[in-house]
């Protein structure tokens, strides 16, 4: 027998690399100093003495999502999902990203599913600004099934010491902003997965007249990224936002905490915005009470930014200036008990 035999052709895994060489090179910014193909890819932070830059590093998958992209053949947007979400996860401590590397593991290579997701990670890597300096595709049979495989990213951004978002200046009184999802994002799918497959017995393919969009382009709708949106705050009024969360797992019940210091909740008024079809949509057909639906899916607010009450009317008009039209004020910080973990009130 040869390695082949056994499941792992080498000659595919050459083919892949060869492929995606020029999707990758096309995303390099001027601090790329090798090649793809080393055993480590290099990049120049910056001259010395150019202040006092922090390293901020995330690393991430995009969960069962895939499970969608496998039913409906769909491979291309995944890998853009993984490189927003990364971005958004870095971008909340106030974050540039500086360069991305992927992980690809599958079963059997299959060259043209291996270069639509990295076609998809390089451009959203190009539209973030974010080089793509490596990665590793690993063939291993017997471990994945057939036509199956698994992505994760590793991101790297820097943020000048004394402009890191962190929370600490968040006080009671402050103002809360969201700004609108695209859809589910990358959270919450093996719950609609259940309802969508399981209770409602729809195919990938089926029309959804509710969404007018079928079951595969509702699910596989790209994560965004609010980059675009925020770092023109973060560049010309520094220290205007306070605080941010990325609403991803857990939704806003359990990210938004994440950023609140100790004797602070945050108020949310759940009637301070519209409510996606899809999240509407879902929550009916799986009769899925409405505290698990704001602890597993977004409910259309993909990002929430914290700002000083004197602030808001600023941020709002900026962000909207910026493209965001759904940018609106969907709450406050409010003191707490102190000794108590910050947590979600929601308001009608």
């Amino acid at each position: 027998m040869d390695y082949k035999q056994s499941g792992v052709d080498i000659d595919a895994g050459n083919e892949v690399v060869r492929r995606i060489k020029g999707l990758a090179r096309a995303t390099f910014t001027p601090g790329v100093l090798s090649e793809i193909g080393s055993f480590g890819g290099l990049f120049r932070l910056g001259e010395r003495g150019q202040g006092d830059p922090v390293l901020v590093a995330s690393a991430d998958g995009v969960g069962t999502k895939l499970r969608v992209a496998f039913m409906s053949g769909v491979h291309g947007t995944i890998g853009s999902d993984l490189v927003n979400h990364c971005v958004n996860d870095i971008l909340v401590q106030g974050a540039q990203p500086l360069f991305f590397l992927d992980y690809l593991a599958t079963g059997r290579l299959d060259p043209d599913v291996a270069v639509q997701v990295v076609g998809g990670l390089a451009r959203a890597c190009r539209e973030n600004g974010c080089a793509l300096l490596g990665g590793e595709t690993a063939e291993m049979p017997g471990f994945y099934a057939d036509g199956e495989y698994d992505v994760a990213g590793f991101i790297v951004g820097s943020v000048q010491r004394d402009r890191l978002i962190d929370g600490r200046r968040l006080a009671a009184g402050d103002v809360l902003i969201g700004l609108p999802s695209s859809g589910l994002h990358t959270n919450g799918y093996s719950l609609a997965r259940t309802i969508v497959f399981d209770r409602l017995k729809l195919g990938v393919h089926d029309d959804v007249p509710e969404l007018g969009v079928t079951v595969a382009d509702a699910l596989l709708a790209p994560h965004r990224s609010y980059l675009p949106a925020i770092r023109p705050l973060l560049e010309t009024s520094p220290g205007l936002i306070k605080g941010m969360a990325h609403i991803t797992g857990g939704g806003i019940t359990d990210n938004l905490p994440r950023v609140l210091p100790s004797g602070t909740d945050a108020v949310v008024r759940v009637g301070s915005w519209e409510v996606p079809p899809i999240f509407r949509w879902l929550e009916r057909a799986g009769a899925v009470p409405r505290e698990d639906m704001l602890r597993t899916f977004n409910m259309g607010l993909g990002l929430i930014l914290a700002v000083a009450p004197a602030d808001a009317d600023r941020a709002t008009g900026a962000l909207r200036g910026a493209g965001e039209q759904g940018a609106r004020v969907i709450g406050e910080i409010a003191a707490a008990s102190p000794g108590y973990a910050p947590a979600v009130r929601y308001e009608a």
